[in-house]
């Protein structure tokens, strides 16, 4: 890859995945570059696989999905503070935690990276796909519509993390002058959604429902999850009819009887789940990485680094609430006893630790089998709520709170007005998604960001902090093209 300008690739050259002999679509890393002269191996629907394949496996990586990730958007919040040992800074962690952003800080620059190599593997399957006229084509068109909705997933990170930021639509050519400007210039936030919201009606129309997938396609990109993900785009930037229209798309979906079930093992990709990232742990076996270990417990009794430490301003709310049910699922606390029998002893050194990541198989491995849960049927719900309740539709709105409330074991709201009821949906998704990378994006586009990071500790800076600096080495080779966010 050009270390010149960070996405680009060269047409012929393509990341895959080793196949294995099992049929998993997880089950593959990719380690191999092949040229196009080489493209007539893989014109049948195990190579047309393979190109979309390594999309999902980039999701797995360190820069994509792990310690920069947890570090941008959990230990900048409110729900969580750095932890770790007060010398271990993590790089750049006890910045973020202070609000201390800046340019060249390496949690920026991976995210960034990351995000935008997964692009380019989506756009380098929708080039190559086409031409793979000996593989299946209703397989072609489904992988397509996959590659999309992947492409539409990391410009939503992008777009809530830096505002505008370059649409790259297409395998950039080197020497090609237009795409050197396609690489380095931004387009609007507006056109960075409007090209994911293309993306997504595109995949809508080629995905199948989640369960006309084999047990072998677990964790792919369905129709459901394009919905939702549609749905809280929309949210973002409050076309409420549209959040309600397409959360009414959704279906086949129910939320799992037991909160705490959620993030076990045994309850990835069930009922509840729209899109996980998928971890699979053991040996030879991928797993996202480092992503539960930096976040286990530290210290002696421990098995992790112990960053991302759930806040006591987190706890707080959860006991304000007599939200016990979600806080025991949510945090593991010293002198505990897990669900799998683990003891938490006094002696690890942070007083709370993030449950929902734990790996009772591998919990102190580099690669565990914890998946990353980014949309649940139980959000559909509050974003429903949320996008009627702002359409003057109040009353109708609180059943779908209250579906939320009672799963956690509280009784329905008591809020009545719309602006209780506002406060109260927005209240819940804090419970309900505590420590799901979402809390920092949640107060920014709410206009909360200021008052909830004072109430932590934290100075908030209007007209800054809503978003996180682009990377300098992209200003720099940007060379004017693009300039950097407002006060960095």
């Amino acid at each position: 890859m050009n270390k010149k300008i960070i996405l680009i690739s060269s047409l012929l050259l393509f990341s895959l995945s080793n196949q294995s002999c099992r049929n998993d679509f997880l089950d593959v890393k990719p380690t191999e570059q092949i040229s196009a002269s080489d493209l007539s191996l893989l014109n049948n629907d195990a190579g047309a696989d393979s190109f979309v394949t390594s999309i999902y496996a980039k999701y797995l990586d360190w820069n994509i999905s792990s310690f920069s990730w947890v570090g941008i958007t959990t230990i900048a919040s409110d729900e969580a503070d750095k932890g770790s040992s007060p010398g271990d800074t993590g790089g750049d962690k006890d910045l973020l935690d202070a609000l201390n952003f800046t340019a060249t800080g390496s949690s920026f620059q991976d995210v960034w990276q990351g995000h935008y190599q997964a692009i380019n593997r989506s756009n380098q399957a929708l080039y190559f796909l086409p031409l793979l006229t000996n593989a299946n084509q209703d397989l072609r068109t489904r992988l397509s519509g996959e590659a999309k909705f992947l492409r539409a997933f990391s410009y939503f990170i992008l777009v809530r993390s830096f505002g505008g930021v370059p649409v790259v639509d297409r395998v950039p050519v080197a020497g090609d002058e237009n795409d050197r400007k396609m690489l380095l210039t931004r387009k609007s936030k507006e056109e960075v959604y409007a090209f994911i919201m293309s993306d997504l009606n595109d995949a809508i129309a080629a995905l199948p429902a989640k369960s006309a997938y084999s047990s072998g396609n677990v964790g792919r990109a369905s129709k459901g999850a394009a919905y939702a993900l549609l749905a809280k785009v929309n949210l973002y930037q409050k076309n409420w009819q549209k959040v309600i229209d397409n959360c009414n798309l959704v279906t086949g979906y129910a939320l799992t009887p037991n909160f705490a079930d959620i993030y076990k093992v045994s309850g990835e990709n069930n009922q509840e789940s729209i899109f996980e990232i998928q971890g699979k742990g053991g040996a030879a076996q991928p797993g996202i990485q480092q992503y539960s270990q930096t976040q286990g417990a530290r210290g002696a009794g421990g098995w992790g680094w112990g960053f991302a430490t759930p806040s006591q301003n987190l706890v707080d709310a959860f006991n304000a609430a007599g939200d016990t049910q979600r806080r025991n699922a949510t945090i593991i606390f010293r002198n505990s006893t897990l669900y799998d029998g683990r003891i938490v002893p006094a002696t690890v050194e942070n007083p709370f630790y993030n449950y929902k990541v734990y790996s009772s198989n591998f919990s102190g491995d580099d690669d565990s089998d914890a998946n990353i849960r980014y949309l649940r049927y139980a959000e559909v719900l509050l974003m429903k709520a949320e996008a009627m309740n702002e359409l003057g539709q109040t009353g109708a709105a609180l059943p779908f709170l209250n579906q939320v409330r009672n799963r956690a074991g509280l009784a329905n709201s008591t809020a009545v007005s719309q602006v209780d009821v506002r406060n109260a949906i927005w209240k819940e998704r804090r419970l309900e998604l505590a420590l799901e990378h979402d809390r920092w994006f949640d107060i920014v586009r709410t206009g909360q960001a200021s008052a909830a990071m004072t109430a932590d500790g934290k100075s908030f800076v209007v007209g800054k902090h809503e978003l996180f600096p682009l990377p300098s080495s992209f200003i720099s080779e940007a060379k004017g093209l693009s300039a950097q966010n407002p006060m960095y």
